[in-house]
């Protein structure tokens, strides 16, 4: 069954067609060839009706690690022949053991034309320069990326990661007009700037779009407007995604800093209580886990699919842009949230907070003992190079915490530069025990 042309400006009961029609034969392809859903399901085949899907059982990623330990290297729920996988990527590992995603020609095809709707969306297209800063060794956002923002017409430079100065030439040589990576990432070129590039500031690179994803962060204000300021380009997060799932199937355009659903066509969305599991309703307000349905992939389909990432729904109506899908903001993953006092802290939260002091250069550390609950939140939050902070900073940024999350910290000062920056997906939460 082809790809719908322009699916993400499908209006609600035209995408409900199209999704309805794929989950017929997404349903028995499953049942028929995945060995996982079939014992999962007790041999019994999934609803007809997409709609009724809740009534399946969800699925999780430790789920998948199993499969892949009993059968590797794909696991029990390839439901393809071997032959029939053509790409092997994995999974960055961040949180826990890194995973095998097997794809099809088929697969990577969708892969690139719905990535590419969020990099077009974002503003990326024909005449566009843009290099690509992730990394290829087997990341998803490399290679897969890659092909994404090609999707788009751009012209693509698969720079990777490292030999940064180099990078700063080729931006120069080249006349990049912009730029795809992590939003940790120009902090990272910005001290190689200052010191190998003396009298050349970030902004004289002459970027103008800056393609984020691979972290939270992007939803600051402040971080928006320090890399608008700093660097003299539209930031846009035009990358989210779940490598299980697929490497990018949201993004924002240049009327709304939230993202658009922009995979409706392949992808069936569900929000979810994250501790009861209970389905809720996608609209404007809501808060949940994110669940994910395939209703396109040949290798790896996955059926309720719980994606650890927790969503807040901010618009369900179609957009200035003509978007029809949901739009959202990225609260946090489970796995990252930390219990202090009863109250729920996500990272994103917290980078919120530093990134609005001045005296900080936005690097920040959640380093704890244990698995909690906490009774207090300790974090180590960096100086902005070349500043004399205040006397009494560390009680500042505790008193915004306080203040802005109802939590109390215990604020440690890291020197400029001492906290890890890294390439692809910075750690903001370490967990020692």
């Amino acid at each position: 069954m082809p790809l719908v042309e322009n699916a993400e400006y499908l209006q609600e009961s035209e995408m409900a067609a199209v999704q309805q029609k794929r989950w017929d034969r997404q349903r028995l392809h499953v049942s028929g060839h995945s060995d996982f859903f079939k014992t999962f399901w007790g041999g019994e085949l999934p609803p007809e009706r997409l709609e009724d899907i809740a009534a399946l059982p969800l699925c999780d990623k430790s789920m998948l690690r199993v499969s892949q330990a009993a059968r590797p290297p794909f696991g029990t729920y390839l439901a393809a022949a071997d032959t029939a996988v053509n790409r092997l990527h994995r999974t960055s590992g961040t949180t826990g053991q890194a995973m095998n995603l097997a794809l099809s020609q088929r697969d990577s095809h969708i892969t690139a034309v719905v990535g590419g709707r969020s990099q077009r969306a974002a503003g990326l297209g024909p005449g566009h320069r843009v290099v690509h800063c992730l990394n290829y060794q087997m990341w998803m956002g490399g290679l897969t990326d890659h092909m994404t923002l090609e999707a788009t017409g751009a012209l693509v430079v698969p720079f990777g990661v490292g030999s940064t100065k180099l990078l700063i030439n080729t931006i120069m040589e080249l006349n990049i007009t912009a730029i795809s990576c992590t939003p940790s990432y120009p902090a990272v070129l910005e001290a190689v700037i200052a010191e190998h590039f003396p009298g050349i500031t970030p902004a004289d690179l002459g970027l103008k779009l800056g393609l984020f994803g691979g972290e939270a962060g992007l939803d600051s204000p402040d971080l928006r407007r320090r890399l608008k300021t700093v660097w003299g380009l539209e930031p846009r997060n035009a990358n989210y995604g779940v490598s299980d799932v697929f490497c990018n199937f949201a993004g924002q355009c240049e009327h709304d800093t939230d993202l658009h659903f922009l995979g409706g066509d392949v992808l069936y969305p569900e929000i979810i209580d994250p501790d009861t599991a209970e389905s809720l309703p996608i609209k404007a307000g809501v808060s949940g886990e994110l669940v994910l349905t395939h209703l396109e992939r040949e290798c790896q389909p996955l059926v309720r699919f719980r994606t650890g990432d927790v969503l807040r729904i901010t618009a369900t109506g179609p957009c200035v842009c003509g978007r029809t899908g949901f739009r959202f903001q990225v609260i946090g993953r489970s796995d990252d949230m930390v219990v202090v006092r009863g109250i729920n802290v996500f990272p994103t939260m917290v980078a919120a907070v530093i990134n609005g002091n001045d005296q900080l250069s936005g690097e920040y550390l959640i380093r704890l003992n244990g698995m909690g609950p906490f009774d207090q939140l300790p974090i180590e939050v960096e100086l902005k190079a070349g500043i004399s902070p205040s006397e009494n900073l560390a009680a500042e940024v505790t008193r915004s915490i306080k203040d802005a999350l109802g939590v109390t910290a215990v604020v440690t000062l890291a020197r400029p530069g001492s906290l890890p920056r890294t390439s692809g997906k910075t750690r903001r939460v370490i967990r020692e025990n």
